[in-house]
């Protein structure tokens, strides 16, 4: 998807509405900052946000995709390339957050043990074995943090019993017990406890189709 284009065409839509970028903002509950992103290109409308954003500016979330209008018979065609492109984009954009979390992990680890072994058998004062090993432990513990925030922001969790896919807090996440990024947790929709494993996008895939193409 063209962003550059995209963007565009959300300017053109709100100017021929008559609205400015704050009267739109205010209409989404968010930011203007958000609507100007949004129309230089540099990020796109959220998924569940766009069917408010395109009932305001009186178009459909094909035509929102695409940054034009659209012809009647190219309609159908254009929808499932869009929505292919979209559910790539969101998927990628998890993988790749899931990665960073891995290149982030594991040499901090290894950092870390590393100088509580270096402060363990290398003989040195004792102020300084408790200070690199102190260091090394604050290390450890911050990057564990961090991996954690990012594993809960990136995806979803599923439930294995309805199936239902959401994002946990953080509290919920950290204090789960987890077998790597299956965690045991509450789920909200149907209240069961479960092992939930990761999913990159989040259900309603389906839902959109028929709300963009009529299928």
């Amino acid at each position: 998807m063209d962003q550059i284009k995209i963007g565009k065409f959300i300017a053109s839509c709100r100017k021929e509405r008559g609205m400015t970028q704050a009267n739109l903002a205010e209409k989404l509950r968010i930011s203007d900052r958000a609507i100007s992103k949004w129309e230089t290109g540099k990020s796109m409308p959220d998924s569940g946000i766009m069917l408010e954003l395109c009932d305001l500016l009186k178009i459909n979330v094909n035509e929102l995709l695409s940054g034009e209008r659209i012809m009647t018979e190219a309609y159908d065609k254009r929808a499932e390339e869009n929505l292919l492109a979209m559910k790539q984009e969101v998927e990628e954009k998890n993988r790749q957050m899931l990665r960073m979390e891995y290149w982030l992990s594991y040499p901090a680890l290894i950092a870390g043990l590393a100088m509580v072994l270096v402060a363990a058998f290398i003989e040195m004062p004792v102020w300084l074995q408790i200070l690199l090993t102190g260091f090394a432990l604050v290390i450890i513990f911050t990057v564990a943090l961090i991996a954690v925030g990012i594993e809960q922001t990136a995806g979803y969790y599923e439930c294995q019993n309805c199936h239902h896919r959401y994002i946990p807090t953080y509290r919920q996440t950290i204090l789960a017990m987890h077998k790597g990024r299956t965690r045991y947790m509450k789920c909200p929709e149907c209240g069961k406890r479960s092992w939930q494993k990761k999913a990159l996008t989040k259900e309603g895939w389906d839902r959109l189709r028929f709300l963009t193409i009529g299928k």
